[in-house]
């Protein structure tokens, strides 16, 4: 029983990074229609902020503002400097944009950090049974997943976000500036992909340490749903959840193809995600 408890656990603060990271891609899919594949390139350029200001300052906590700020910052330059101008012509073509920018962003972080490895500190100790940054893995991205709740359903800024994202011809005649919007959702998915990133850095971290990441948490988006914020949470506690319990009752080499399996069963059932909400379809 013990040894299932502590495989819970840890498959929850594992799987809190790749909510984290599905998250931020469900909420930029629900503006825009598109897949941001440059994500893992936000949240690398993010946590590299936070490994050089932390070791300037020796503040973690420092690192951690800075690498949500980066993220914010360089999540509304993509989408009003790349994303906007392509978008209008074809949508496939930012698709492409972003998969090719996360090749770029790779490089030129390996340019500048080099493409080795660099030791990366948890925000806490990491030692026992439920460890003080397993905690704060899970309550970060429950807080998040609350405030975004809060965002939308309870100020204008979070209506205005929607309109732009649903309606956006209907917005604008309302007097809703939509590319701000927009803008203003890419900056908050990125901010939260940082915090992905700052989560599933440690203790290493190098130009490709987040494929994989990307990989897990684009399969807990597509579980939840890409249409649902709070499915995407349910999908990366899932993927957490039966990646660790494989690894620890069978073999660690499972884990990817545990990951897949989830995918299937669920789709199989559920083929839009597991929260997603039924469409009717015009005849």
């Amino acid at each position: 029983m013990t040894h299932f408890i502590n495989l819970t656990l840890n498959g929850l603060a594992t799987g809190a990074a790749y909510a984290a990271l599905a998250l931020s891609l469900v909420i930029i899919y629900q503006a825009t229609r598109l897949v941001n594949f440059a994500q893992p390139a936000l949240a690398l350029v993010a946590v590299y902020t936070a490994y050089t200001v932390t070791g300037i300052t020796g503040s973690y906590w420092l690192g951690f503002a800075a690498a949500l700020t980066a993220g914010l910052v360089a999540g509304a330059a993509v989408e009003r400097f790349v994303i906007r101008p392509i978008a209008r012509v074809s949508q496939l073509n930012a698709i492409i944009v972003t998969l090719g920018l996360l090749l770029v962003v790779q490089g030129l972080v390996g340019m500048v950090w080099g493409n080795e490895q660099h030791g990366f500190r948890y925000a806490f100790s990491y030692v026992g049974r439920f460890a003080p940054s397993s905690v704060f893995a899970l309550v970060s991205v429950g807080a998040v997943a609350l405030l975004l709740f809060a965002l939308y359903r309870f100020t204008p800024l979070g209506l205005r976000m929607r309109a732009a994202a649903f309606h956006p011809e209907a917005a604008r005649l309302s007097g809703v500036r939509v590319g701000l919007m927009l803008t203003a959702g890419w900056a908050i998915a990125s901010c939260i992909g940082a915090l992905a990133g700052m989560l599933a850095g440690p203790p290493f971290i190098s130009p490709n340490v987040f494929d994989v990441v990307f990989v897990y948490g684009i399969t807990a988006a597509v579980i939840g749903g890409l249409d649902n914020p709070f499915g995407a949470v349910v999908g990366g506690l899932l993927i957490g959840l039966g990646m660790s319990y494989v690894s620890g009752y069978a073999s660690p080499e499972l884990a990817t193809l545990t990951a897949l399996a989830i995918v299937v069963v669920v789709l199989s059932v559920r083929p839009d995600g597991i929260l997603s909400r039924p469409t009717a379809r015009k005849v």
